[in-house]
């Protein structure tokens, strides 16, 4: 006997459990990384992790593929592989090393990457992600200055989602939406300012790596704390956002903004300026690209204006913070220059936090390796990765070469 029939519900009343969105990180064990780590662990059942990767720091990477269940790991030194694959051993985790292994894990079929790899080469592996139509979520500077045009057409024509990870590039790409793109008159990125903001220019030059390392607001890895007390970080930040939003250098500003409150400013054509403001917590960012077109909730401090009470702002000190003008010159510059500095200041920052280098000889030494470089003829725009990868690989030798010179100039 058949018993009786259940009605049938309604489609629209179809309550199906959401997919998880599959995610890799690229760049797992850094500053970026751990943050967005930290919001997958809080809500496990929207995201599926697919691969992490780490430059070197085996026991750290396999620490979490196991605990967000990856399904491959890989580094990208090939001497931490014996240690990864023996932490991993048993755990049905694929393991691998060296470049390739970076790329084939941007490769892997995730929904959503993380590109938090740190320098240049963060370049090959991200392209190959954008290239398949994923949606990147974009941490890494040096992506957009080593190859911006390259890699912007390359993420357009396989119609990728390219989302600014960045305090302040994720602020602008959430102010624009007040408006149409041809109504733009220009955009505003803020600068904390870093350490040094109110210091004497001789003091200045006799900064410690210490000293240097000290952010007054943000928490951040070694190589951007750095960057960010040279402004050098904004620099490059106005080459991002001139690939990023497709916006000529004229149309482009930074103000210095010591609270770190307002992360960045539109300006529309009737005058009406739309700011994002928030915590200095890179959770607030990543957890925007994490979740877009959506939002989900983060454990970040919430605002408390009549806490904090007052916003000041101040245009940059070109003789405190040169870094700025050169970065500047390199984006009107345009063809390699923009590479040529990135490869440079990589570089400077590296000599100096190895104690080889003053602090005021950074940005002397990525404008003496720009101006060596044009004097070569090296200054083509990259048409290839390859290209690109070459024009760095010659800078940062060209930079080597310079920094006795420049070391005993600025001692």
């Amino acid at each position: 006997m058949v018993g009786p029939m259940k009605k049938k519900q309604p489609l629209a009343r179809l309550k199906l459990a959401p997919v998880p969105r599959s995610v890799t990180l690229l760049g797992a064990t850094g500053s970026i990384g751990s943050s967005t780590v930290d919001l997958l662990r809080r809500e496990p059942a929207r995201y599926r992790v697919e691969a992490v990767t780490a430059r070197r720091n085996a026991a750290a990477l396999a620490q979490l593929a196991r605990e967000l269940g990856a399904r491959f790991a890989a580094v990208a030194d090939r001497k931490a592989y014996a240690e990864l694959k023996a932490e991993l051993s048993g755990s049905g985790i694929e393991t691998a090393a060296g470049e390739e292994a970076i790329i084939e894990a941007a490769q892997r079929p995730a929904d959503w990457v993380m590109a938090a790899i740190t320098g240049a080469a963060s370049l090959k592996p991200t392209l190959a992600a954008a290239e398949r139509g994923a949606t990147v979520a974009l941490a890494n500077k040096e992506c957009l200055v080593c190859a911006g045009a390259l890699f912007m057409r390359r993420a357009a024509a396989s119609a990728a989602t390219v989302l600014p990870v960045d305090s302040e590039h994720n602020a602008i790409f959430q102010a624009l939406s007040a408006g149409r793109r041809e109504d733009v008159q220009r955009i505003v990125l803020t600068a904390s300012g870093g350490p040094f903001r109110t210091w004497a220019p001789d003091a200045i030059r006799r900064v410690t790596v210490e000293q240097a390392l000290k952010h007054p607001t943000w928490s951040m890895g070694p190589k951007i704390t750095i960057d960010s007390a040279t402004l050098m970080n904004k620099g490059l930040e106005l080459i991002e956002a001139h690939h990023l939003f497709a916006l000529a250098p004229d149309k482009l500003d930074v103000v210095v903004h010591a609270q770190s409150v307002i992360h960045g400013l539109v300006e529309f054509r009737d005058g009406s300026v739309i700011a994002q403001l928030g915590s200095p917590d890179m959770r607030i960012p990543i957890s925007h690209c994490l979740a877009w077109p959506t939002r989900m909730g983060t454990p970040a401090l919430r605002l408390d204006l009549a806490r904090i009470s007052t916003l000041t702002f101040e245009a940059p000190d070109p003789t405190r913070f040169p870094a700025l003008a050169i970065a500047r010159q390199a984006l009107a510059a345009g063809g390699a220059a923009p590479t040529i500095l990135n490869a440079a200041n990589e570089i400077a920052v590296r000599e100096f936090l190895n104690r080889r280098l003053g602090f005021s000889a950074i940005p002397a030494l990525v404008e003496a390796t720009l101006d060596a470089a044009q004097k070569r003829g090296e200054m083509a725009e990259p048409q290839s990765v390859e290209q690109a990868v070459t024009i760095d690989h010659n800078a940062r030798r060209l930079a080597v070469d310079l920094l006795p010179e420049i070391a005993a100039m600025a001692s």
